[in-house]
């Protein structure tokens, strides 16, 4: 009964906070592809990802760009995200590997992973099928990684809090440019 309450207890917790504790990171992506990454939150749960990769099995280079929902798992530095955007590539091939000419991949890009943040450091893993509409070696693209971003723009939490209590105190400020 006890482990049933905590475990309740715990995931009311993760459901009422907020999602990310920075607003801006930006690092590397390595695993089956390798490449830059920058995260910008847009909303309270919501971000922004541009990813440059280039691949270490095909000769071509990617930018995708993808929109991902945060869900806190525990804490507000712990989440599972999940989410979708597009991909445009460019080949340095003439031919793909059935001898057909070359087209430049772009199609849909599906995400879901896990997210850590501590201090500075922002570390996710996940897997990121990429599917081609149009051009590639192949249709489909199967891709893990591991991101290490360092977060440029932190979110200000005491301050945030602090505006708050003082409107609370002070009633409705009319004069909102002070704050």
């Amino acid at each position: 009964m006890k482990a049933r309450l905590l475990t309740f207890f715990i995931c009311c917790t993760a459901l009422s906070l907020g999602a990310q504790s920075y607003d801006t990171a930006f690092g590397m992506r390595l695993g089956t592809d390798w490449g830059l990454t920058v995260k910008q939150r847009i909303f309270d749960k919501t971000t922004l990802e541009a990813i440059l990769q280039t691949s270490l099995q095909r000769e071509e280079a990617l930018v995708t760009l993808l929109g991902t929902q945060h869900m806190p798992f525990i804490t507000k530095r712990l989440n599972i995200y999940g989410g979708g955007g597009l991909h445009k590539g460019w080949g340095s091939v003439p031919t793909n590997t059935e001898g057909s000419p070359y087209e430049d991949p772009f199609g849909l890009t599906l995400i879901g992973g896990i997210e850590l943040s501590l201090g500075k450091l922002n570390l996710t893993y996940d897997i990121k099928p990429a599917i081609n509409l149009i051009g590639g070696e192949r249709t489909v693209y199967t891709q893990t990684g591991i991101s290490l971003r360092y977060v440029i723009l932190k979110r200000n939490w005491l301050k945030k809090k602090q505006r708050k209590r003082r409107r609370q105190k002070e009633g409705i400020n009319w004069r909102f440019w002070e704050n």
